[in-house]
């Protein structure tokens, strides 16, 4: 190392961003949806009705939803481990990514046979369709309101929005019943089925992004890295910054990198002290690593 140049590595860790313990919360929907799958079902079967087939699917979809994101934050706790030094808590990532696909799987299933419907309409009891779509919606509803708290959470955001949108959809079932009932018009189901597809559609295209976006390590939603450079390019002594890196650990946890060159010297523990504290409070950063240089010999194109 030339003379007049010096590295060093300080870890600024803030308070843990872990996800909430939703155990409980994931466990209640579980087990009511799985519930309501089965009875959407076999009611959707005998009644004709493919709004409640397709919005039996969509639940089944959610059902397995709930259990990746179960299963993700309870692997995220694990200790990390002299392989999976950061420990599991990237498995909160790939289960979002996860959650996207079976959506699209459930799409596509439901899309094909409701065309096949709309080409060959089928008579449907409309008194059932509201029945078993009311329930779904007290049952969905509630299911919500469980994870209205962890918004912060894409896994937990995902399952709320899954939750509050089939609480919508199985509203939409029930109007569709009232319709059929008072006009007897066959066409109305598989049009009811057709919007429930939109509805998935849209929510699952929001997810997928995200998602996608994590797993490639691009910034999370809701931090500018633009303004993050200034606030460190800003700081007393930072002559210039350089290798700044901000990358999602897991869907609640941000970690970043970056060498800030300080001709002046080292500003000593305080100093990264107070970095890391901004960072978490204004920048929702809660694990940087800060590179001290006093010159400018490594910063290349950077500088």
């Amino acid at each position: 190392m030339g003379a007049g140049h010096s590295h060093s590595h300080d870890h600024g860790h803030g308070h843990s961003h872990a996800p909430a313990d939703f155990g409980n919360a994931f466990l209640i929907g579980i087990v009511l949806n799985t519930a309501f799958v089965a009875i959407e079902a076999v009611y959707g079967w005998i009644s004709g009705s493919m709004a409640l087939i397709a919005d039996a699917g969509h639940n089944l979809s959610d059902v397995l939803a709930l259990l990746l994101a179960w299963g993700a934050s309870v692997a995220a706790r694990r200790p990390a481990s002299e392989r999976f030094t950061y420990g599991y808590k990237s498995s909160t990532i790939l289960a979002a990514l996860a959650n996207a696909g079976l959506l699209l799987v459930a799409i596509g299933a439901i899309l094909f046979e409701t065309l096949n419907r709309i080409a060959e309409p089928a008579p449907v009891a409309g008194e059932t369709m509201v029945v078993v779509a009311g329930i779904g919606i007290v049952i969905n509803a509630g299911t919500a309101a469980l994870f209205m708290r962890g918004q912060h959470d894409i896994n937990i955001r995902g399952a709320f929005l899954h939750m509050a949108a089939d609480a919508l959809v199985s509203l939409g079932v029930v109007i569709a019943g009232l319709a059929i009932i008072m006009t007897g018009e066959r066409w109305i189901d598989p049009a009811v089925s057709l919007a429930i597809v939109a509805v998935i559609a849209w929510g699952t295209w929001g997810l997928l992004k995200d998602s996608v976006a994590m797993s490639m390590l691009g910034v999370p939603k809701g931090i500018s890295e633009n303004e993050v450079r200034a606030y460190l390019s800003g700081l007393p002594g930072v002559e210039a910054v350089h290798d700044l890196h901000i990358w999602p650990m897991s869907t609640t946890e941000t970690a970043l990198t970056a060498h800030l060159v300080m001709p002046g010297g080292h500003p000593g523990d305080p100093f990264l002290l107070e970095l890391a504290h901004e960072l978490e409070h204004h920048h929702r950063i809660g694990h940087p690593t800060i590179q001290i240089e006093t010159t400018r010999a490594n910063c290349g194109a950077g500088c």
